[in-house]
């Protein structure tokens, strides 16, 4: 019999330096289902300008899988042009339904290409790779589900190569991305440049070998002000109308209009816009104290069979680290892709705004992780 409850009794880690431990990190279990997703052709589609709705629709894949399993708790990472989860079996058909109706979505709205997969744990740990899980607390409010093991890029390999397709939604699906937003401004770099970081292990080396080096890395950064978080402290910024406002729409529209849906997100979001500028509260809601919260929630580090970090970094910091991964690398120890920026930006989950549980997906605003990713060097 699976174990439902098996990642609501994971513990929660509130320094990210925890997580490099391969021993905070617990197996999951052997018939829980990894679902990956990756938008192909990003990397052009960043060339020409739509960074913004790539990162859309790889949180989409997420929104659909939340509200398809009706808020409950399962472990899920954002990377940029796609998404990765992992749920219990007997949410199989529900999450191949969803998986399906958001890549009918993203080719109907956008013209892009969603590639979605679903694998057995068991599968995975028989191709010589496994799936581990921890929990990182972010916040009061959130935390985030970080993986190590090396399965959860074989099984994005796998799905590039046509493996573990899903079947193909009907023409008339559509996914629930209630609660999927694009309303805050960019967050421009308070330090110099806003900094994409990948870094993954080369084959072969063991965990603890490649941790040993990421707690350097780890270190360096942490020098930074607020350990390099792009959001300021009292959260990212807003202005009206928000860039996000069509891509808003898109998502919430369901079946119709898009213009009836971009003014419903232009309404609501000037009415943020006027009570984050005058303090004032309706409804027990305090605009201020939510955008404070926004920036608290944000995902700007994460392990995924590897570490990403988006950091507002100075141009000393951005050196150091150039030299200690270029010689991580020589060393035969990792891989790493850079990408520098000026701004950062966030993609938004948010199923109640009176609620503190709102996630946020920070990644940079011109290319950032899918950017960074195409730079992987040894």
């Amino acid at each position: 019999m699976t174990d439902l409850t098996f990642y609501d009794g994971l513990p929660k880690f509130s320094d990210f330096a925890d997580l490099s431990d391969d021993g905070n990190y617990a197996p999951l279990p052997d018939d829980w289902l990894i679902g990956t997703s990756d938008v192909k052709g990003s990397t052009e589609a960043v060339e020409n300008g739509l960074y913004k709705t790539v990162n859309m629709v790889g949180a989409a894949v997420i929104s659909a899988q939340i509200n398809a399993h009706s808020g409950a708790c399962f472990p899920y990472i954002f990377g940029g042009d796609g998404a990765s989860f992992a749920v219990p079996p007997p949410w199989k058909n529900r999450t191949s339904d969803a998986l399906a109706a958001v890549k009918l979505w993203a080719h109907k709205e956008f013209e892009m290409h969603l590639r979605v997969g679903m694998v057995p744990v068991s599968e995975i740990r028989a191709a010589g790779f496994d799936v581990k899980v921890a929990r990182f607390q972010a916040s009061q409010g959130v935390d985030y589900a970080m993986f190590n093991g090396g399965g959860l890029n074989w099984a994005e390999t796998q799905m590039k190569a046509g493996e573990n397709a899903v079947p193909e939604a009907s023409s008339g699906a559509t996914p629930d991305l209630t609660g999927l937003s694009c309303r805050w401004s960019h967050m421009p770099s308070k330090n110099g440049v806003i900094l994409s970081v990948i870094v993954m292990p080369q084959a072969g080396v063991p965990w603890p070998k490649f941790t040993e080096f990421i707690s350097r890395v780890l270190g360096r950064a942490s020098r930074l002000g607020a350990s390099g978080h792009p959001s300021a402290k009292e959260g990212p910024g807003v202005s009206w109308p928000p860039v996000g406002a069509t891509l808003e729409a898109h998502a919430q529209r369901g079946q119709g209009s898009l213009g009836k849906a971009r003014r419903k997100a232009l309404f609501e979001s000037f009415v943020a816009w006027v009570l984050i500028k005058t303090g004032l509260k309706v409804g027990g809601f305090d605009a201020r104290r939510y955008r404070r919260i926004v920036g608290e929630n944000a995902d700007y580090r994460k392990f995924e069979d590897g570490l990403k970090m988006t950091l507002d970094c100075d141009a000393e910091t951005e050196a150091d680290l150039r030299v200690l991964l270029e010689q991580g690398a020589k060393d035969g120890i990792i891989q790493y892709g850079l990408h520098a920026q000026s701004e950062a930006m966030l993609t938004c989950i948010v199923p109640s705004i009176m609620e503190d549980n709102h996630v946020h997906f920070v990644d940079g605003a011109s290319g950032g992780y899918t950017a960074a990713s195409r730079f992987l060097k040894s």
